[in-house]
């Protein structure tokens, strides 16, 4: 995905801490621990302790931060406190929050500019009763009633939110906000001294800018196509996020970037377009059997077409496809060439691939 930065000055650029960004990050890992492998401690532990009415609760609410980030968990204006921006999100209007609270999980049209909203229009309003009822009944329930009573149900996520504080977001808060202050100011001075690309790198392996003749852009290495653009651009330190890097960018919203703090890489280092081109190369049915052979020892192309039956021409076609995608190690032999499985990079394969569709 691009962020189209055209004409933005660097101080409209910040890097900062957001105590409700990183809250938002810390629910979402209780509620898929399963995708913090290196958080299994803290989740588990804080699970245990929680009241069981304030778990009840988050279940009921978790569609806006399970699956990704309604966007009114990615301020654009950090504050110093919790408490202010929860300040911030209750000066929001009724419509623009419940279309931020909905769009993930119980709309099919995030990303489109001028959709009503489902407190205005029925046919929007239906949609997102439907997609909540396939949540479970929780969640409908919780969606009907945020419908009816907008207000009443904004009051409800606050106090849910300032409760989660309380019972354990503080502490782990105090814990972690220097770590991320001292980030953000890293950047912040990166970006001063050596520029906004090096800043970006440092921040993370699968953000770039591209500069051209048709303006500047942060280019966003996801599974994901989309297109945003702004007068300003936030960029949050999370030490909670890893795997996962959250762009925000639903039109109207000024755009925003959740990256893990705690490590210059996301989803390790290999970018999507490598980890597509080594799956392909080994989803054909004659590389695959090829591996087999490859795996156990180092092969010349000569006896991997005695092996399988094929030409040596066919073998080398077959090669390169898997040296292109970084799958081989190749040393010579005298006159020969012989090849062999990288197991490196095969035993990272699906760890690349369940990081890149996480990020």
């Amino acid at each position: 995905m691009t962020i189209d930065i055209t004409g933005v000055p660097a101080e409209r650029i910040v890097f900062s801490p957001s105590p409700l960004a990183e809250l938002g990050n810390a629910v979402h890992v209780l509620a898929e621990p399963g995708h913090h492998p290196g958080h299994h401690a803290w989740a588990a532990a804080t699970a245990a302790a929680l009241d069981p009415g304030l778990a009840d609760r988050l279940l009921e609410a978790d569609f806006m931060w399970r699956s990704a980030r309604s966007d009114f968990l990615l301020p654009a204006r950090p504050r110093e406190t919790l408490a202010e921006e929860l300040d911030d999100l209750d000066r929001m209007d009724d419509e623009k929050f419940v279309d931020t609270a909905l769009e993930i999980s119980c709309s099919a049209l995030y990303a489109r500019g001028g959709v009503p909203s489902p407190l205005v229009d029925e046919g929007a309003r239906r949609r997102a009763l439907d997609l909540a009822a396939a949540r479970g009944p929780r969640q409908a329930a919780f969606v009907e009633r945020m419908l009816a009573a907008p207000t009443a149900t904004r009051a409800w996520i606050r106090r849910l939110l300032e409760d989660c504080d309380e019972a354990f977001f503080a502490e782990t808060w105090r814990r972690v906000r220097f770590q991320l202050a001292a980030d953000a100011r890293h950047k912040t001075e990166l970006m001063r001294r050596k520029g906004l690309a090096a800043a970006l790198a440092d921040a993370s392996g699968a953000l770039r800018l591209e500069e051209d003749g048709d303006g500047t852009r942060i280019v966003v290495d996801k599974l994901l196509e989309a297109r945003t653009s702004g007068r300003a651009l936030t960029l949050l330190p999370s030490a909670f996020g890893r795997p996962h890097l959250i762009a925000l960018y639903a039109p109207g919203w000024q755009p925003v970037i959740m990256y893990p703090a705690a490590s210059r890489e996301v989803g390790g280092t290999e970018s999507v377009e490598t980890v597509e081109r080594r799956l392909d190369a080994l989803a054909h049915p004659v590389r695959m059997r090829m591996c087999r052979s490859l795996a156990r020892g180092p092969y010349s192309t000569s006896e991997l077409a005695d092996a399988y039956g094929i030409t040596a021409p066919e073998v080398s076609r077959h090669l390169a496809v898997l040296r292109k995608a970084g799958l081989l190690t190749t040393r010579r032999r005298g006159r020969y060439v012989l090849h062999q499985l990288d197991f490196s990079v095969v035993a990272r394969l699906g760890s690349d691939f369940l990081e890149s569709v996480l990020r």
